[in-house]
């Protein structure tokens, strides 16, 4: 019997495939061409881009597959058309034994269902990328696509997006919350919760021994098999192990050291990020990178001696 990831991957290439067989389809119909798209597609978690469309072709009411159908050469299929095979003739499978494939993200969430389904609505932005899923498949939310998914929100509805602090008083919590108000966005700002509020964005702010006590953002602790995150920091808050794209420990940082990540408790849940460090000189400086050239084409970032490092490490 497939596990659940394994049933929910077969019905996104069954999706693929269903969109392929029908003649240029992959639209839901009639509409206006979503305005102020952006495509990505990569490879090796944003390491290497393959395509970026600040302004991709766009038609009335596509879907994710639609728009890269419109904005690639190629897309093929294997297996009797129920996976995909490749973008561009970049193709799935194995890759020095171990297994590759593309994975697709809309606002920095990884959808829970075929590309065919997922409608792109104005300001989205999409990211396919083809990289190693041996150590998951099932990496929930990255931060990559900042200022989203907080500017245009879900399934094209923005949500309230919630500031949660250690220290409401602290620099870079207010720092957190002016990048935030800096694009318009009404965030609120409060003290770490730690309880489920459905239909809003979480921002948790501060030192990681503080912030592992919420039971979301404690799962980056158990590894990119549980949390997406190829990075792992210790409960006593003090370092942070970084891995590769096969979950070895290519390092571990210490102090200074901060990390911004994102992650869910679950499918359709909406995502936690965290902004966070060893220590509060290691917190200001993961605030301070807070920004959309910092993140761009990342999964997560490490931070280093101020300047952001891509995760997984690529060494």
């Amino acid at each position: 019997m497939p596990s659940p990831r394994a049933r929910r991957r077969l019905a996104v290439a069954l999706s693929v495939a269903l969109c392929a067989a029908v003649a240029g389809g992959c639209g839901l119909g009639a509409g206006a061409a979503p305005s102020e798209t952006q495509l990505l597609v990569s490879q090796d978690f944003g390491a290497r881009p393959l395509a970026l469309a600040d302004q991709p072709k766009t038609g009335g009411s596509d879907t994710v597959m639609r728009l890269l159908q419109r904005n690639v050469k190629t897309v093929t299929l294997r297996f009797g058309g129920k996976f995909v095979q490749s973008i561009d003739g970049v193709a799935g499978g194995t890759r020095a034994g171990r297994p590759v494939d593309w994975f697709f993200y809309v606002n920095g969430l990884e959808a829970d269902t075929g590309a065919t389904s997922v409608r792109v609505h104005a300001g989205d932005r999409v990211w396919w990328d083809f990289h190693d899923w041996g150590v998951t498949d099932h990496v929930p939310a990255v931060v990559g696509q900042f200022p989203e998914p907080f500017l245009h929100g879900v399934d094209g509805r923005r949500l309230p997006t919630r500031v949660e602090c250690v220290d409401q008083k602290d620099p870079a919590c207010q720092s957190v919350q002016d990048r935030l108000v800096g694009f318009g966005l009404p965030a609120s700002k409060g003290g770490i919760a730690n309880s489920f509020v459905a239909d809003t964005l979480r921002i948790l702010v501060g030192p990681w021994r503080v912030l592992r006590e919420d039971t979301t953002a404690r799962l980056i602790e158990r590894g990119p098999g549980r949390s997406g995150v190829y990075a792992r920091p210790s409960a006593d808050g003090r370092s942070i192990a970084v891995l590769d794209a096969a979950g070895r420990t290519t390092r571990t940082l210490g102090p200074g050291t901060g990390l911004i990540a994102a992650t869910s408790a679950a499918d359709n849940s909406d995502p936690v990020w965290v902004v966070t460090g060893t220590d509060a000189r290691g917190v200001q400086a993961a605030a301070a990178a807070l920004d959309e050239g910092a993140l761009s084409g990342r999964f997560a970032v490490a931070v280093v001696g101020g300047r952001p490092v891509a995760l997984p490490d690529r060494g």
